[in-house]
């Protein structure tokens, strides 16, 4: 990929607008603490609104396809009642109620078309990733992150506008969620690029798995929000989401400060409190001294060079392509599975949905806990991920028994799915974003991100997909699907895995050859 014309370094950019304001009302300038903390809550909001915005079009999917192919999916008791497109009807079009559908998802071939509209979306946004990591290094990340998120409200409402419209055609949803994927895919590189200029490696792992809470967080507001609002017609669903995410990017437009460069904060009192071990410099490049000479951005292709790259990359195709099932199919598999042997409402499923997000926070945070304390970030993604083999086997087969079994191996489910997968976009790609091999290149971030997120993505594409037309012949074969795709992910960082655990082990070595040498001095 070619190189871009060089932007100017970050501090040309100035101060945001509310940060200069909140300076002249305190007639001071603001602390690097306090910065980090903006930073920390801007970037959360963020990508909150990111998720919440994605996460409705799975709530909605039940609503536009209440009942697809009954006989194939076993619901012999459903009760839902379908009302396919009258022809005859002025521009054919049709009177929408809850429970109607919504041509032509109500169709027999409803579930495959939704599966499209899936990868349609993250088609898009795997694609765009990767030319917006290679952007954001060269651009004010505050400014592109703004312009993506407006976007992406816009082409959100806009596809919840075809409900009021009476819009029938496939290709308009097509088309929406395809430009929205477009947009959303500015989001997650500039985020963890900024937060990354902030925060050094020094408890990356915690404060990056807490900072991540914001994807299950933004799952459950969607979830909740898109099915408090279905009963008031799908297309708030949809339009709601799209004008938090619009009104939040002017928020960031507003506040966030990209890097301690670009406002002048003092970073000495940040370096005291988290001091280097000696030769650790050039891996925190994002903290050196605005003094530096300009340096040129990382090419693509020099990026998957970085060791480590490539590995955590493809392990999180297929830890996104089993994440991703869930966040776009999780809603809709509750609702046409029965729980003690009653189907939930869409509302009611969308809402118990949230709980599997509820156990991604606490898994997205235990597992950068332990990978900080293990300075192992190989071994606890790929120990997450074998324990979801299990996890997702225990959830297809005992969780329809009772209402309570399928709450906590949700919850567990969950914990596991999301847990390596929030490592994996946060941490690992922040740690790989300032590698020692970069020699202190501080603009690789974004990049790096895009890189393995971008990869990811396309799994996450492929897994809803497939999970349209597999689970229409059968929902087993789709959790098949799923503990196939954990147990790879875990095996393609057996290399890393190997490589920490002969560290760890040369590291105990040298440890009690000290502690003997030590013993025979004191005698």
């Amino acid at each position: 990929m070619g190189s871009l014309p060089e932007s100017e370094p970050q501090s040309s950019h100035g101060k945001p607008p509310g940060i200069r304001f909140i300076e002249y009302i305190k007639q001071s300038k603001l602390s690097y603490k306090t910065h980090q903390v903006i930073v920390l809550i801007v970037t959360f909001l963020a990508y909150t609104s990111y998720h919440a915005a994605r996460k409705t079009t799975s709530v909605v999917k039940s609503t536009l396809d209440p009942q697809s192919s009954p006989s194939e999916l076993g619901l012999k008791f459903f009760s839902w009642r379908v009302i396919y497109r009258d022809e005859t009807a002025i521009g054919g079009g049709l009177s929408w109620k809850l429970g109607d559908g919504w041509f032509p998802f109500n169709r027999p071939d409803g579930t495959s078309l939704l599966g499209e509209l899936d990868v349609a979306f993250l088609s898009v946004y795997a694609l765009g990733m990767y030319f917006s990591g290679h952007l954001g290094d060269r651009m004010n990340l505050r400014i592109f992150l703004t312009v993506g998120m407006i976007g992406t409200g816009v082409f959100t409402s806009l596809f919840g506008v075809g409900y009021w419209a009476n819009v029938h055609n496939f290709y308009y949803y097509l088309i929406a969620q395809m430009l929205a994927g477009l947009f959303q895919s500015t989001g997650w590189p500039s985020v963890v690029a900024v937060v990354g200029n902030w925060c050094g490696k020094k408890k990356r792992g915690l404060i990056m798995g807490i900072w991540n809470a914001h994807t299950s967080v933004g799952n459950i507001t969607g979830s909740l929000v898109a099915a408090a609002l279905l009963r008031y017609g799908w297309g708030w669903s949809f339009v709601a989401p799209g004008l938090l995410i619009a009104f939040i990017g002017i928020v960031v437009f507003l506040l966030l400060p990209v890097s301690p460069e670009s406002v002048g904060a003092d970073k000495n009192e940040d370096e005291m409190s988290s001091p280097r071990k000696p030769g650790e410099e050039t891996r925190e490049p994002l903290l050196n001294s605005g003094t530096e000479l300009k340096e040129e951005a990382v090419g693509f292709l020099e990026a998957w060079k970085i060791p480590g790259v490539a590995s955590f990359a493809l392990c999180l195709f297929f830890a996104k392509l089993v994440a991703y099932t869930f966040l776009y199919w999780l809603p809709f598999y509750i609702s046409h599975t029965a729980i003690e042997g009653k189907y939930l409402s869409s509302e009611t499923a969308g809402n118990l949905s949230t709980l599997f997000d509820v156990g991604g926070v606490v898994g997205g945070i235990l597992a950068g806990h332990i990978s900080d304390r293990l300075d192992a970030r190989a071994i606890t993604a790929a120990s997450f991920m074998y324990c979801a083999i299990p996890a997702l086997f225990f959830y297809r087969s005992y969780g329809q028994l009772s209402l309570t079994m399928n709450i906590a191996l949700m919850f567990i489910t969950g914990m596991f799915v999301n847990g390596p997968y929030a490592l994996i976009t946060t941490a690992v790609s922040a740690d790989l974003g300032t590698h020692s091999s970069l020699k202190g290149n501080s603009r690789a971030l974004a990049t790096v991100t895009a890189i393995i997120d971008g990869t990811g993505s396309v799994g996450a594409a492929i897994g809803p997909l497939l999970t349209g037309y597999i689970s229409s012949k059968s929902w087993s074969a789709v959790f098949t699907m799923l503990m196939g795709a954990a147990l790879i992910a875990g095996l393609l960082l057996t290399q890393l895995v190997v490589a920490e655990v002969a560290a760890k082990i040369s590291e105990s070595r040298s440890q009690e050859r000290l502690t003997t040498r030590s013993s025979e001095l004191n005698v």
